[in-house]
């Protein structure tokens, strides 16, 4: 069976040596966020995946859901009693509004917190996940009578929430949406289409679901302009909060599918359903936006959570799996092999996986704290930078993370060699629950296109050049540290590549779009590559801070330089094949007619 535990110690040198967010003490949230508290929170958190979620996992998966005769679904056993610990725990709402029952701890925190969960069990997280999404969606264009009635309930996990996009005919092309809304004498609306690929769509972990469903009012105009979003409840809300009639939306059908089986993943089915506008009429995608761009901040954590816990496992084991003898000599004289952690290829894999995941994990606690600096600084010039930052890196970590994450997990797959490919080992089940995380939220090729057509130019570049000015002020603080020469020479080498492509970009894609379309993966990844490489020299320099005053273990800091220099060794030097597929244009990918291929 699989083993996890949770990394309380790197989370805690992020926070307090790397990040220092006793900084950000004068916002609401972080002066209660003291070290002590942090830790404690932490702790439990790591109980409560570890002990609870964990075991789970491979049950979980095994069992799947069930959809009853009744249209009502049941999820794996020991889910229910789970997920009650996790509602009593106070874990949905963690980072939520305390007036409206969060806790208010900083974003960093809720962040952290659900890496240890969803790489404890991913399928399982996967049922709170959109509901902080959703009651962020409603905090910001809900009515004050929509706020009072459903917010309370989501963040006390007492009731959960979804989001309903999809549609058979329409993914990514939300202007080809056809669920139909119409207008009702006592303001509602009567909502008729069918939804798909709707996580956690339907569940007996909680009295009641809170649907955010896309729509169209008859006669709205159309295209993406004319889409409205509705809260469509599972059962009736009374004026007194307490439940009424079932609302006419079921659950059509579960989804068979390649992993993450402990989710019911539904078709839904919307036969006049009485909804309630959210936000103005024909504005839905501006309140489903905040909803989406929360939600894919949550999916680049789970391909860090499969990434993290697939490290583990694959590290354990080549400890312990006796193998051959290195070709450098014999390492374990008293034993008839030596353990495969001797041979440099394996070495090589996992401290790829685990390069990728100390950054990744620092890159998005970074971005957590610019969520909440966009949401409560005081200072309108630091709030719009945090808000510019937040836009640019979003679709970089949903798009960078899950690739990586998914290939981290094959890796991790590869080191246990037969053994990772069957089912006892838990290795398989990583892989196919990763794979998903590439897909949903928007694929990852729509996320390079919302990099380099939208997020990269807008304000004239203005968050692109701070970025670049940062990592520019970060090398300079560095410059002078002999033990990280060749990191800053690697930088600076990365830096200056991702600023070719760039100017690159601006010069060939106005012309001819196509030369965005096609270089925009490889932009996001050497962005994404830039940007990780910037945590590693974040976090080298705090190490050197953290030895030098003789704090720590010594060891710790010696690893922690030693696997931040194989990244800029051996991961980093990827910028350039990136700028080399970019500068190479459109040419070669659209050379060949349709019916070719």
């Amino acid at each position: 069976m699989p083993t996890y535990k949770a990394p309380i110690d790197e989370v805690m040198f992020l926070l307090n040596d790397v990040f220092r967010i006793e900084r950000h003490n004068n916002l609401p949230g972080f002066s209660d966020a003291t070290p002590d508290v942090v830790e404690a929170i932490l702790t439990e958190g790591a109980k409560l995946s570890e002990g609870v979620l964990l075991p789970l996992n491979q049950s979980g998966d095994r069992d799947g859901c069930v959809r009853n005769a009744d249209a009502s679904v049941t999820t794996p056993n020991g889910f229910r009693d789970a997920y009650r610990l996790y509602a009593e725990g106070g874990w949905v709402g963690i980072s939520g509004d305390p007036a409206y029952g969060g806790q208010g701890l900083p974003q960093a925190i809720g962040a952290i917190i659900n890496e240890f969960c969803t790489s404890a069990n991913m399928a399982f997280t996967m049922y709170p996940g959109l509901t902080k999404s959703a009651f962020s969606a409603l905090l910001a264009h809900g009515s004050d009578e929509q706020k009072q009635t459903y917010v309370p309930k989501l963040i006390a996990g007492e009731w959960l929430g979804t989001m309903n996009l999809t549609e058979p005919q329409c993914g990514t092309d939300l202007g080809l949406l056809r669920t139909k809304a119409v207008p009702q004498p006592d303001g509602s609306y009567a909502i008729t289409g069918q939804k798909i690929f709707i996580s956690a769509g339907e569940h007996d972990l909680t009295p009641n679901i809170i649907h955010l469903v896309l729509a169209r009012i008859e006669g709205a105009p159309a295209g993406t302009k004319g889409i409205s979003l509705f809260i469509v409840p599972k059962m009736m809300v009374n004026p007194d909060g307490s439940l009424g009639a079932r609302n006419s939306v079921s659950c059509g059908s579960i989804e068979h599918k390649m992993g993450i089986h402990g989710n019911a993943t539904c078709v839904m089915n919307y036969d006049g359903a009485t909804g309630w506008l959210v936000g103005e009429p024909n504005k839905g995608l501006n309140a489903m936006f905040v909803m989406m761009n929360e939600a894919r901040l949550g999916v680049a954590n789970q391909g860090l959570a499969q990434s993290e816990v697939a490290y583990q496992n694959a590290a354990a084991y080549a400890k312990e799996r006796l193998q051959g003898r290195s070709i450098s000599g014999r390492k374990a004289e008293d034993k008839v092999a030596d353990p495969i952690i001797v041979h440099p290829d394996v070495r090589r894999m996992l401290l790829t996986i685990r390069a990728f995941n100390e950054a990744a994990r620092a890159l998005l606690m970074s971005t957590a704290i610019e969520v909440d600096l966009a949401h409560q600084a005081g200072d309108k010039a630091l709030a719009q930078r945090a808000e510019d930052r937040l836009g640019l890196m979003t679709p970089i970590l949903k798009g960078v993370f899950t690739d990586l994450g998914f290939d981290n997990c094959v890796l991790a797959q590869q080191v246990l060699g037969g053994h990772g490919y069957v089912a006892e080992w838990g290795m398989e089940q990583f892989v196919r629950d990763a794979r998903i995380a590439m897909i949903y939220e928007g694929a990852n090729g729509i996320q390079a296109l919302d990099l380099v057509g939208r997020k990269l130019p807008k304000d004239g570049g203005r968050a692109f050049m701070s970025f670049m000015s940062e990592v520019a002020q970060t090398l300079e603080s560095v410059k002078d540290d002999a033990e990280l020469t060749f990191d800053v020479k690697a930088m600076k080498q990365g830096l200056d590549r991702l600023q070719q492509a760039t100017l690159w970009f601006m010069q060939n894609a106005m012309a001819k779009p196509d030369n965005a379309g096609a270089g925009s993966t490889d932009y996001m990844h050497l962005f994404g590559l830039v940007a990780l490489g910037h945590m590693w020299l974040l976090m080298c320099k705090a190490a050197l801070v953290a030895k030098a005053e003789g704090r720590g273990d010594p060891a710790r800091w010696a690893s922690k330089l030693a696997v931040g220099r194989f990244f800029m060794e051996r991961m980093l030097p990827e910028t350039g094949t990136r700028l080399a597929r970019i500068t190479a244009g459109a040419d070669a990918v659209m050379a060949m007619p349709a019916e070719a291929f």
